[in-house]
């Protein structure tokens, strides 16, 4: 997931038009003859979600450092019937905007299937300064074997542990952002504290330690060597260190009712924050936006942030997006410069710093103002400090087509540990067999 949820103050009047509905590049006609910088061009992104670059005012003030450009934004809300229609207008080669946000969960189809469909920024005469402007793993994960990449990194998704602070104090645990990383600096050893608080006589009453299995294994499974695939991209989960490790420990979670097993995004799930139901959970950048809008601003400082177990050694992204510009438009070179823009360091610590979106650059990362960046709300965390880190600690683990589908098929096998006390392995075998079905194997 790449968006935030944080509460937005109002932004400046832009001359941005919001859509509801995809449509094709601008009718400009730019396209005969060169390329004119400065001539008037009418330039159409494709998102989902909230990108957050209206909100920022990256477009307002790039529209006022090129006056000739005007920005209009297209916007579906969830991304999953976004690539639908964005495959089909593939498969058809019309109907595509300047601009298409390429989410994580399906990138690397675009990158196996549709990297013609795209400029190569890898070709582009600037593609080492490009490159240079991300994460290693954030520019691998956009290329393709023969070296194309389909897409410059838009935001990231380094992960850490939020906890409550209040929920922790009355069950007498620690409530230290740094002691409690050290506590809990191995997935082992977050289990002891998970067990410490379910113990507790004192912890909040009809309250879990973990909002969910998920919450475990979606985070420790991209600390493996591998995760769902091999390195051509085959899906590999029965063989997987990452997939073994991460099973290992959220189905012992699950098994030991350690968790509130609730299905994440769903509406108890949303119900439950403001509802007390659970102590921590595996936080992605994003997700602090998130919890902040389901808990509201005057419940400020229960929350806060500590480093994700296991992190020291292999850190974990959840979540990101890339800004693609499909080669068949009638405005690419205009799109490429738009793109190159919002996607470059400067742009990417004011939307940190602006919207909370994590940046995918490491030059951004470091920026002092991102650095130095706490949240109040999150009980004055640095989570400048904390993300960056993990970032910086993120190794590219090999991602496929079939990724969610297949975190899918262990999530529901971890829900039935928890719900029906299913055998872990007799789970596990289900969700080697769903997964098989999933990939038509």
């Amino acid at each position: 997931m790449s968006v935030s949820a944080r509460t937005k103050a109002a932004s400046a009047a832009v001359a941005v038009a919001l859509l509801t509905g995809a449509c094709g590049g601008s009718g400009a006609a730019e396209d005969d003859g060169p390329y004119d910088p400065d001539a008037p061009v009418t330039l159409t992104l494709g998102l989902f979600g909230t990108f957050d670059f209206d909100n920022a005012g990256l477009y307002e003030e790039y529209m006022e450092l090129h006056p000739n450009v005007t920005i209009k934004q297209n916007t579906v809300a969830q991304s999953a019937p976004y690539y639908k229609s964005l495959q089909t207008r593939l498969a058809a080669g019309s109907g595509l905007d300047d601009i298409q946000g390429l989410e994580i969960g399906f990138i690397a189809d675009v990158v196996a299937n549709h990297s013609d469909a795209f400029v190569d920024f890898g070709a582009e005469d600037n593609a080492d300064e490009l490159e240079g402007n991300f994460y290693d793993w954030k520019w691998g994960q956009a290329s393709s074997k023969d070296g194309k990449v389909v897409g410059l990194g838009t935001d990231a998704g380094p992960e850490a542990m939020c906890f409550r602070k209040d929920m922790f104090e009355a069950a007498g645990l620690p409530t230290d952002r740094t002691e409690l990383g050290e506590l809990w600096s191995t997935w082992d050893k977050y289990l002891d504290v998970a067990r410490r608080y379910d113990e507790s006589p004192t912890k909040p009453a009809d309250s879990a330690f973990l909002d969910s299995p998920a919450s475990i294994f979606s985070a420790s499974v991209y600390q493996g060597e591998t995760a769902y695939n091999d390195e051509d991209g085959n899906p590999i989960p029965e063989e997987s260190d990452g997939v073994e490790s991460a099973w290992n420990y959220a189905s012992q979670a699950a098994a030991e009712g350690l968790t509130a097993n609730l299905s994440q995004f769903g509406d108890e799930w949303v119900a439950a924050f403001p509802n007390d139901a659970f102590a921590t959970i595996a936080c992605p950048a994003w997700m602090l936006g998130y919890i902040t809008s389901q808990m509201g601003e005057d419940r400020a400082g229960e929350w806060d942030v500590a480093p994700l177990p296991g992190s020291s050694e292999s850190a974990a992204n959840w979540g990101g997006s890339w800004l693609g510009v499909p080669s068949s438009g009638k405005n690419v070179e205009a799109a490429k410069d738009l793109v190159e823009w919002l996607t470059a360091p400067e742009q990417q610590v004011k939307l940190f710093t602006r919207t909370g979106h994590f940046p995918s650059s490491p030059q951004a990362a470091e920026d002092p103002a991102v650095v130095g960046h706490v949240d109040e709300f999150f009980s004055g965390a640095p989570t400048g400090e904390i993300f960056g880190q993990s970032a910086a600690a993120i190794k590219r683990t090999p991602i496929g087509p079939y990724d969610t589908q297949i975190q899918e098929a262990f999530t529901t096998a971890l829900t039935d540990i928890a719900s029906s006390g299913t055998k872990p392995d007799d789970a596990f075998e289900d969700a080697i067999k769903a997964t098989q079905q999933a990939v038509g194997g």
